[in-house]
């Protein structure tokens, strides 16, 4: 393969990639709106062997440096051809405001002025196994709620120095704390960013114990809604309408 084929496969295969989680972001928040689960149109669509289910899971959004990087850089290479590249620019946007939609939730929820509320936030980094913050969402869920007046508690297995020292520091709204349940003592609600495998099957009993009140926002769509609401929480996910 020549260089040049050779540079646009490798920002073209993570530009796909990020196109697809864009686009079930999108179909999530169309779902929300015309009341439909976006869990069960993702089962539906990923059953067709063309589609398959990698990589179109709904969230709040992707990070790290690969996808936001060769994003960006795909469309400047298009920009320097002369050529407008409308999917790729419409791919970052959504991201972008995908980020958002964790804290719009959270401020529908609780109001504008969020002085003298704590939330609990399960998770940092842009992915699990890792503590690379770079364009994570937790970035865009602290910076939002904190603005508001919000303290929150952090934890993440690996990610809280690196928050700590660069990503989020100076603000002095985040506590870091040694586990997920020492984030949820007095907080409002449980907003989970990152889905690391230590999250997905939590003691409920204790999270109803230490919340001030059992409000779950889930980034992720980790839990299943009808268990939860049995367990008696308010659970929020992406791209299901509110009850």
């Amino acid at each position: 393969m020549d260089v040049r084929s050779a540079e646009m496969t490798k920002y073209a295969a993570n530009a796909m990639l990020a196109t697809k989680i864009s686009f079930m972001n999108e179909i999530a928040n169309i779902c929300e709106r015309v009341g439909a689960d976006v869990n069960r149109v993702r089962v539906g669509i990923g059953s067709d062997r063309r589609i398959g289910y990698s990589f179109i899971y709904p969230g709040c959004g992707y990070g790290g440096s690969c996808f936001p990087k060769d994003v960006q850089a795909l469309m400047k290479i298009a920009e320097d051809a002369g050529y407008e590249p409308k999917i790729i620019r419409s791919v970052e946007e959504v991201n972008r405001e995908q980020k958002r939609v964790l804290a719009e939730k959270v401020i529908k929820r609780f109001g504008e002025d969020l002085s003298g509320k704590t939330f609990a936030l399960w998770g940092l980094s842009f992915k699990p196994e890792t503590d690379d913050m770079r364009e994570a969402s937790s970035i865009t869920v602290v910076e939002e709620l904190t603005k508001r007046g919000a303290k929150i508690k952090a934890y993440d297995p690996k990610a809280m120095e690196e928050a700590k020292n660069f990503y989020l520091k100076g603000n002095e709204n985040v506590e870091y704390v040694k586990s997920k349940y020492d984030a949820l003592d007095g907080a409002c609600a449980m907003i989970l960013v990152t889905e690391w495998k230590e999250f997905r099957s939590p003691d409920f009993e204790e999270m109803k114990q230490r919340l001030a009140s059992p409000v779950i926002f889930d980034g992720r769509n980790q839990f299943n809604a009808k268990k939860m609401e049995k367990k008696g929480f308010e659970y929020h996910q992406i791209g299901v309408p509110e009850a």
